[in-house]
């Protein structure tokens, strides 16, 4: 049997998406090539147990994990999973929560943060924060775990201005928001378990 035939453009796209996030605004080119070729994009990924999520009206595009059948031989994993610290957490949720009210309020497309704005929404969930120097290297580092993982995008020709990038909505979906209050009360318990494990040492 011969190989598949893949056009250069088929490859380009492929590969883009083997590497992570695909958008339209960071190359146009290329993700109108993705919408030309989404079928058999879907159809080369489905062999590796991947598949396609993209959301054409967002302008975002990436490859997760298929979920197997039931009976169906379980693959390797390609994508990894992430395990993400507390604060991390807190700030991407803290993050997702503000985009969602943007959205509703505001007629702009894009969300942009400076670093002290977004030390502003996480300053009342987190421990220690009477220390400021230390309360934006614990920012700081959490800001780069987050551009690292493709949920912001530091602005070009700015150290600390970033934009909340849209697929961030892909990850923590409205069902998530609707648990957020739990969510931010597990984190509180877990900083006053931090606070309380301190004072005891």
């Amino acid at each position: 049997m011969s190989a598949p035939t893949i056009n250069s453009d088929l490859s380009l796209v492929l590969i883009a998406l083997m590497k992570g996030i695909t958008s339209r605004e960071d190359d146009p080119a290329l993700w109108q090539g993705l919408l030309d070729l989404q079928a058999r994009v879907r159809e080369y990924v489905a062999v590796l147990g991947l598949e396609l999520a993209l959301d054409e009206a967002e302008g975002y595009a990436y490859l997760r994990q298929r979920t197997g059948f039931e009976g169906e031989l379980e693959l390797p994993r390609l994508v990894a999973r992430r395990q993400l610290g507390y604060s991390v957490s807190l700030m991407l949720a803290l993050l997702r929560k503000k985009l969602a009210e943007f959205d509703a309020g505001s007629g702009e497309s894009r969300l942009i943060l400076s670093a002290d704005q977004i030390a502003d929404l996480i300053r009342l969930f987190l421990a220690d924060t009477a220390n400021e120097a230390r309360l934006m290297d614990r920012v700081d580092a959490d800001i780069k775990r987050i551009v690292e993982i493709g949920f912001l995008r530091r602005l070009r020709g700015s150290e600390d201005r970033f934009e909340v990038r849209r697929i961030l909505k892909s990850f923590v979906d409205a069902q998530w928001l609707g648990e957020f209050e739990r969510r931010l009360a597990d984190y509180k318990a877990h900083i006053s378990g931090d606070e309380v494990t301190r004072e005891s040492v």
